[in-house]
């Protein structure tokens, strides 16, 4: 059962990230206030809900939050800052733009930078212990893979529409068979250092 909020004094908001450990594609960060008295039986950490429930999930969130945002970090960005700050980055530009100003928050993780003057609270795997977190790795989590599921018409081989950038084994063929993609993260060091192909356009 996830507990519906930190504390009960002030305006909350859950915030968590998707695609951190990708191959390829933006990182993708969720804030969001939910109703205190807001529940949901499928409602859980994105990584523990299926891809049906989490779209029906999505739907629900975005209709029943008192606010809710989604941000995202570039591949580039995230080449140039390392993954960690940006996505929390993403987690600022997130909360940046809620309708709801917060005033107080909590982060999955046990890694943030103060946003705003706004306390906060880092929950590690907070995803599967507050509803306002859960909700926010659901819609961090969908919306990214609808933008890798976009990304795969245009680039096919890498298989995103399945794997959303991943490195999962389809996915790591494909680059040692064609290389990489604009899209790749190259500061993650994918590609065996043996192989010097000029990245796939």
């Amino acid at each position: 059962m996830l507990l519906s909020y930190y504390q009960n004094n002030l305006i909350e908001a859950g915030c968590d990230e998707a695609g951190r450990g990708c191959y390829a594609g933006p990182v993708f960060a969720a804030a969001v206030i939910l109703p205190k008295d807001f529940s949901h039986p499928l409602l859980n950490d994105s990584k523990k809900v299926s891809e049906k429930n989490r779209l029906l999930l999505k739907e629900i969130i975005e209709h029943t939050a008192l606010a809710w945002a989604v941000a995202k970090v570039s591949q580039e960005e995230i080449d140039r800052i390392n993954i960690l700050k940006a996505s929390i980055k993403a987690m600022h530009l997130a909360i940046q733009q809620l309708k709801i100003i917060p005033e107080y928050l909590l982060i999955d993780g046990n890694r943030f930078q103060n946003y705003s003057m706004i306390p906060h609270q880092c929950v590690i795997k907070g995803d599967g212990k507050y509803a306002s977190i859960a909700a926010a790795s659901i819609l961090a989590k969908t919306h990214r893979d609808a933008f890798m599921q976009k990304l795969h018409k245009k680039f096919p081989a890498y298989n995103w529409i399945s794997n959303k950038g991943y490195g999962t084994l389809d996915h790591r063929k494909a680059i040692a068979e064609i290389g990489l993609s604009k899209f790749h993260r190259k500061s993650f060091s994918i590609l065996p250092k043996e192989d010097n192909r000029l990245p796939f356009e």
